[in-house]
């Protein structure tokens, strides 16, 4: 539940937000934090938003897992309220489905969107952010995930 100290808060947009968005589904641990309101309630309240439509804030969350995956989707219609403020224009998101859309649109305008990817292992998909210096980065952990597709290639290569 959101107190009056939240309504004061605005959610921080951006590539950690989407992040954080996209993996409340992890496919490792078979876990989908959507389907707990509980912990989806937990989630937002750290995130300064509202849980809204739990089924929207899912069709967001696929739609954008899906785009980063390389596909097409259309994205639900949501309505985000643009602010004027500081002679800042901003974008205001109230759930978490239009704080991952408007933390989208933010990182699309940056140009920077390409910069969030879901890890290539297939056992994995976790999304995360590439820092690197040239933007090539695949596995969402080098110490796991990379590791592992070294290992799988290495092993591949000795059975020759």
């Amino acid at each position: 539940m959101r107190t009056n100290e939240d309504e004061l808060r605005e959610p921080e947009l951006g590539a950690d937000l989407l992040v954080a968005f996209v993996n409340t589904l992890d496919l490792d641990e078979g876990t989908d934090v959507l389907d707990d309101p509980a912990a989806f309630e937990n989630w937002c309240s750290e995130r300064a938003v509202s849980a809204g439509d739990p089924e929207e804030a899912r069709s967001v969350r696929d739609a954008l897992r899906s785009f980063l995956g390389g596909g097409s989707p259309s994205l639900p219609s949501l309505e985000l309220e643009t602010t004027c403020s500081d002679r800042v224009v901003s974008l205001r998101a109230r759930t978490a489905a239009e704080a991952a859309v408007a933390s989208s649109v933010v990182l699309s305008i940056q140009g920077s969107m390409g910069r969030v990817k879901l890890c290539a292992a297939d056992d994995c998909r976790w999304a995360f952010y590439d820092r690197s210096k040239n933007g090539s980065r695949t596995w969402c952990s080098m110490g796991v995930c990379g590791n592992r597709q070294k290992a799988r290639t290495y092993r591949a290569k000795g059975d020759e």
